[in-house]
């Protein structure tokens, strides 16, 4: 199993509108490629020195073949949607994770 991480510090005159889209439109996107399983979505809880909100979604796939897939098939597309709506008022970084093992309470 592998997460696609999507970091984004959003400036806080955007907040509502973009957490309104990404709940409502990009996650759904994401999701409704057949490429990731689920997605969690989190708030970063420090302050950024440059200021906004930051947020981290992290998209489970099934295999590093599937994410493949994704980024030939879909990213280019729905990334940009998000630089046409926001333009200049965000900032993102993605990174990839490979699940090493999964630990639950008793």
């Amino acid at each position: 199993m592998y997460i696609y991480n999507v970091t984004t510090n959003i400036d806080e005159s955007i907040q509502e509108e973009w957490l309104e889209w990404m709940h409502e439109k990009h996650i759904p996107e994401m999701l409704a490629t057949g490429k990731f399983i689920k997605a969690l979505m989190t708030q970063v809880m420090i302050n950024e020195e440059m200021g906004g909100y930051t947020y981290s979604v992290q998209f489970t796939t099934d295999s590093k073949d599937t994410l493949g897939k994704y980024y030939k098939e879909d990213a280019e597309r729905l990334q940009n949607e998000a630089l046409e709506i926001f333009s200049d008022k965000f900032v993102v970084f993605r990174t990839e994770l490979q699940i090493v093992k999964q630990f639950e309470s008793k």
